[in-house]
């Protein structure tokens, strides 16, 4: 695994769950189904501090893990995350 914050351009279905990717100028198509990568929703930062009673702290999609592969057959596991502030995707991590 390589730990990384890249740019990178990626596709999504009307859902948003990623259909393509590409990184290093290369394209990649998404070959399985993606799985959402959670956690606590960013509004909720000022209010952790506290106890929770019942339940848990709410949950927000942060990003992607799938794996992928290119038209050759190289093939990877990426994790990205969408920043909807800046608009742009970048890579987090990519496992070999």
């Amino acid at each position: 695994m390589t730990l990384m914050h890249e740019p990178v351009a990626v596709w999504t279905s009307r859902t948003g769950e990623p259909q393509r990717i590409v990184w290093r100028s290369r394209r990649y198509r998404v070959n399985d189904h993606p799985t959402a990568l959670v956690g606590t929703c960013d509004w909720w930062a000022p209010l952790a501090h506290g106890e929770l009673g019942y339940g848990r702290a709410p949950l927000q999609i942060n990003g992607w893990r799938f794996q992928a592969s290119t038209d050759d057959g190289e093939t990877h596991v990426f994790d990205v995350r969408h920043d909807d502030t800046e608009q742009a995707w970048s890579l987090l991590r990519v496992f070999d």
